[in-house]
């Protein structure tokens, strides 16, 4: 036991705990809401493999195996789910992740201070509106009788079911996720572009290098750790598309397009009350999801030398 002590005093870690503990103290609440609603309901997990029906036996009356990821494995409804949700995720990835990078180096361009704070303040504004209040303004705004048909009435065109088309889905979701997190995603991209040598940049200009020549010469592979850092964890969420969003948008006419695995889960679990089955298919979107991450972050330590760990 005081071998065990002499090793945690040698250790630079401990050493620089025992000097910051105070710091390291602001950890405690974090790590006890992790603990308390992360990790702990994994255990829960275990119902992916044994018969679950409700009542105090948390754990499962009956071990089942494979059973019921077979069953969704069989399941048309599962895969078309599976489907929706990569189509809705990449769709949203490729299309937002330069936009917001582009939109960043446009933002780390403007000189006039004053200006920078208003454009940075008018982009942020969109990403605290609550999930309730965006879908239904997306609602009103393409109804029957919204601003968008008006517009298109205008133009002899008839009314258009946009929250009833399975067709208009993707656009709808894609679109009003750009708009919503676009601003707000700009931060960490802002926050590296500070780190970035100011004497590359002279050096750029001194040798006739335009501000465009600037940005894709200097910035971008400044910033670059950070550009794959945050790569490797948006591919990591794929499987995880915004459930409230589409909650809140979608309705039985959009299945066909707008029904995701996490809206799958919820109405096998919560609505038809299949517990152990709803468990597996979220078992099995977390494997997957832990898949790609691992893929991403293993590409992007042999291409950039950069990653997560």
């Amino acid at each position: 036991m005081e071998g065990t002590n002499k090793a945690l005093d040698a250790s630079p870690l401990w050493r620089h705990v025992r000097k910051e503990w105070k710091l390291y103290s602001f950890l405690i609440i974090p790590l006890i809401y992790f603990i308390i609603f992360k990790y702990a309901p994994m255990i829960g997990n275990v119902i992916a493999f044994r018969k679950y029906r409700g009542g105090p036996n948390f754990m499962g009356s009956e071990w089942v195996g494979l059973q019921y990821f077979k069953m969704f494995m069989k399941d048309p409804t599962f895969w078309r789910a599976f489907t929706n949700n990569l189509v809705l995720s990449i769709s949203y990835l490729i299309i937002r992740f330069p936009l917001t990078l582009i939109f960043a180096l446009l933002i780390n361009e403007i000189r006039r201070l004053k200006l920078k704070k208003f454009v940075q303040t008018i982009s942020y504004l969109p990403h605290f509106i609550s999930m309730v209040i965006l879908a239904g303004m997306v609602k009103e705004i393409l109804s029957a009788s919204g601003p968008i048909n008006a517009l298109l009435g205008h133009f002899g065109v008839e009314p258009i079911a946009f929250i009833s088309l399975p067709q208009w889905f993707p656009s709808i979701y894609v679109t009003s996720g750009i708009w919503q997190g676009l601003g707000w995603g700009t931060i960490l991209y802002l926050a590296a572009m500070t780190g970035v040598n100011t004497e590359l940049y002279e050096a750029a200009r001194i040798d006739g290098a335009t501000r465009f020549r600037q940005a894709w010469h200097v910035t971008i592979p400044g910033i670059l750790p950070t550009i794959m850092t945050l790569l490797v964890l948006d591919i990591g969420g794929i499987m995880g598309s915004n459930f409230e969003k589409i909650l809140l948008l979608y309705n039985p006419l959009t299945y066909e397009t707008a029904d995701v695995i996490s809206t799958y889960v919820y109405r096998m679990g919560i609505t038809n009350a299949n517990f152990s089955y709803a468990t597996a298919v979220g078992l099995f979107e977390g494997v997957i999801g832990l898949i790609l991450v691992t893929m991403a972050n293993t590409i992007s330590k042999k291409t950039t030398k950069s990653s997560l760990w």
